[in-house]
């Protein structure tokens, strides 16, 4: 009971950790249309948010390691924290100022300490528990992460986007609730540094004798399964963080779109309550990873076919595409890789720079073409790469 208890209170922080990750990170949806209307904006600087905030994985996920193995991981999640509580700070002068490239920089530096909070976190869900088990700690976590995204969604975007106050005069919004999200970060920084979290110890992987090669670029499992991770983050974020905007484009008040990331996030929650309950007992993570990676195509069809609601709701519907592509491709993506498994990790977090990058190629295809709509056809090609990874890429044991 008292080993029950122990554990409980460490992944009770976590968990309101990975809360934390969430409403930071979906915030970003009511951002790029709050900075749209605030500054007038085409939908290519617009997106310039998701690049800030994305961007900031491929620049820290080697050097989160390096940090780490100075600080330990409890103090380096508690530094994450600060680093974040200095990003939102600097919403604060941004919004006197409507400055707009200071609010991109304050949403680096928030993407750079998430990243580091991030980096230091995952093992905990893992080795809080039996290890069979911890496929469930993982969808728990998921659960936290999306329900925290959805309130951000009923704050901010009731806040932000509600507001009958227009141009740069409605940026005076952003500075009450960015300064009390500054100090909830730093009272969370304070308290995980003196919890009871034990201290990760990095672990040595074995490699296995006849696995061995000479570099990581060897393994196609891995190189083929960093460019899905890339496509599968640039999706997520493309249909979660551009859809308020394209509700607008179809006819929607602002009003009613700001609503819209709520059902991406909703598909995402029922995604995870199917891995809960049918993986691995009726369904493989790999088969999950093909049958995601064919909704995908569908949804992405429909999105780009229909016009109004109907065309929202299958862009939203893409939440459920995405839900159980990180917990299926991870897996298949580090597999055999031995003594290489620790830097493969680190090019897998890289990836999820595909979500500072590909909502750009949106932006600036939608801006060329005139159509926000016709500009979703650049998802269809990704989720066809992912299916092919998922059913013969990850096979690949050469590149012969």
């Amino acid at each position: 009971m008292n080993q029950s208890k122990n554990v409980n209170g460490p992944l009770l922080i976590i968990g309101i950790l990975f809360f934390v990750f969430g409403f930071v990170t979906w915030v970003n949806s009511v951002l790029i249309a709050f900075f749209k209307d605030a500054f007038q904006l085409n939908n290519f600087d617009s997106l310039l948010v998701t690049f800030a905030f994305f961007i900031s994985y491929f620049v820290m996920a080697i050097p989160s390691s390096w940090v780490l193995a100075k600080t330990g991981f409890k103090k380096g999640m508690s530094m994450g924290l600060l680093a974040m509580a200095v990003g939102t700070l600097l919403f604060i002068p941004a919004a006197q100022m409507a400055n707009y490239p200071m609010f991109l920089f304050g949403l680096f530096v928030i993407g750079t300490g998430l990243a580091l909070l991030q980096t230091a976190s995952n093992p905990y869900v893992t080795i809080l528990g039996p290890s069979e088990s911890a496929a469930q700690r993982i969808s728990v976590m998921g659960i936290c992460n999306k329900v925290a995204g959805i309130l951000s969604q009923f704050i901010f975007g009731g806040l932000f986007l509600s507001s009958a106050v227009g141009g740069s005069e409605k940026l005076a919004i952003v500075i009450m609730p960015y300064g009390i999200m500054t100090a909830v970060l730093v009272v969370l920084a304070v308290w995980v540094w003196f919890s009871s979290l034990p201290e990760v110890e990095a672990e040595e992987t074995v490699e296995e004798a006849g696995n061995a090669k000479a570099s990581v670029w060897a393994y196609p499992s891995l190189v083929l399964g960093l460019v899905a991770f890339f496509l599968y983050v640039g999706v997520e974020v493309i249909a979660g963080d551009t859809i308020i905007n394209y509700g607008v484009s179809q006819g929607f008040s602002q009003d009613v779109a700001k609503s819209f990331t709520t059902y991406t996030l909703y598909g995402m929650l029922a995604g995870y309550v199917i891995g809960i309950f049918f993986i691995p007992k009726y369904l493989s993570q790999q088969k999950a990873l093909n049958y995601s990676a064919i909704l995908g195509v569908v949804f992405s069809i429909g999105a780009i076919t229909f016009t109004g609601f109907n065309s929202v709701l299958c862009l939203a519907l893409l939440g459920l595409a995405n839900a159980l592509m990180w917990p299926a491709l991870w897996p298949l993506a580090i597999n055999g890789l031995g003594k290489f498994t620790k830097i493969g990790s680190a090019f897998i977090i890289m990836m999820i720079s595909g979500g500072a990058l590909m909502p750009l190629l949106y932006g600036k295809i939608a801006d060329q073409i005139g159509n926000t709509q016709s500009a979703y056809l650049i998802l269809i090609p990704c989720y066809i790469f992912i299916y092919y990874y998922a059913t013969i890429g990850h096979k690949k044991s050469s590149w012969k």
